[in-house]
């Protein structure tokens, strides 16, 4: 991208602050845009709470660059939250890093910053662009340091997202981002690292959405595959697939949740070999190196973030839906989630789970 003006998605966290502090040096015409998702709060340990708000003012003081507070309150909480909830009472696991990206830092920053005279974005996401001029596409690849690859949360840009992206950490690792912190004497060189969903900062999922709701959610049955009863559960929303802690029941053998019926508000538990499955479908599907897939495509696949990719094959259903079906069989493929697609480090695509 040859674009100069450039704004800076600044969570005040030390990735985004030295996103900013590299293209400055680079040549670039940068500001800070800071998205406001929580009205304020408090809690250090929300991200966009206050004390990050703060941090990012400070840094861009320091670079001498403008700073924009962007108020995405009402959007994060549409977009995001009620997304959330919403998949969760549809017995799904949701990625919310996954909806904010879509929705938020490549939506709805892009389109403030460009109406701010800006050509583009960049974030301190670990990912790499890259434009193939023989087939006219931008495309998006892992990151260098691959124990900070990013890639999978960001399957669903689109080529006019990526066209006005910029992601200058993708050839850095992290000890190196820190470093340059440090050279720069950047308040929060040493901040930690978000590892909860940021509106669940104390991790209880279901007791943030029976608050978000107003309601509760029902005691049911735990079966095995068969439909024996094994037990009482304490509510659909409490469980995900592949859980093995926190049933509240003893058996012989570890066991697992397996599936969940909605309508028959039922959990289904096993032993791990239940767990395990090759094939299964995704829609809501994003392509990014090509088009279409055409007939059976060889790739590698995750259905996780922090999950290593597997050889697989997918075929294309239709417009929104994709087949894959893994070379070995994968544990614990869960309804909601994404399934994203490599070629090599190139991510050819991605969707959400079936």
């Amino acid at each position: 991208m040859n674009q100069k003006k450039i704004a800076v998605g600044m969570s005040g966290g030390v990735d985004s602050s030295v996103c900013a502090v590299l293209l400055k040096e680079a040549g670039y015409d940068v500001a800070g845009i800071t998205m406001l998702l929580h009205g304020g709060c408090e809690d250090e340990k929300v991200c966009g709470s206050s004390s990050d708000i703060e941090d990012a003012k400070a840094v861009a003081d320091r670079l001498e660059i403008p700073l924009y507070i962007c108020d995405q309150t009402k959007n994060f909480e549409a977009q995001v939250i009620e997304r959330f909830a919403k998949s969760y009472e549809l017995a799904q696991t949701p990625n919310p890093c996954i909806l904010c990206n879509r929705y938020l830092k490549f939506d709805a920053m892009l389109t403030e910053a460009l109406s701010l005279g800006m050509d583009g974005i960049a974030t301190g996401h670990y990912a790499r662009v890259e434009y193939d001029k023989t087939a006219g596409r931008y495309l998006l690849k892992k990151a260098i340091d691959e124990t900070k690859d990013q890639s999978y949360v960001l399957y669903s840009l689109t080529q006019h997202q990526l066209s006005h992206t910029l992601f200058p950490l993708g050839r850095l690792e992290k000890a190196d981002v820190r470093k340059i912190a440090e050279e720069k004497e950047l308040k929060n060189a040493h901040k930690k690292e978000s590892q909860d969903i940021c509106f669940v900062p104390d991790g209880d999922y279901a007791e943030f959405i029976r608050r978000y709701r107003g309601i509760s959610f029902p005691e049911g049955n735990f079966v095995d595959k068969d439909g024996n009863i094994l037990g009482t559960h304490k509510g659909i929303i409490h469980y995900t697939v592949g859980q093995r802690k926190g049933l509240g029941l003893s058996f012989s053998c570890p066991m697992y949740v397996i599936s969940k019926n909605l309508e028959t508000n039922t959990v289904v538990l096993g032993p791990i070999d239940e767990l395990y499955q090759s094939t299964f479908r995704a829609t809501d599907i994003n392509l990014i190196s090509l088009d279409k897939i055409e007939g059976e495509l060889q790739v590698s696949a995750k259905i996780r973030y922090n999950q290593k990719e597997q050889p697989a094959t997918v075929r294309q259903i239709d417009k929104n839906t994709i087949e894959v079906t893994f070379l070995e069989p994968q544990k614990a493929i869960t309804k909601g989630q994404a399934v994203v697609l490599y070629d090599g480090d190139t991510v050819v695509g991605g969707g959400t789970i079936l």
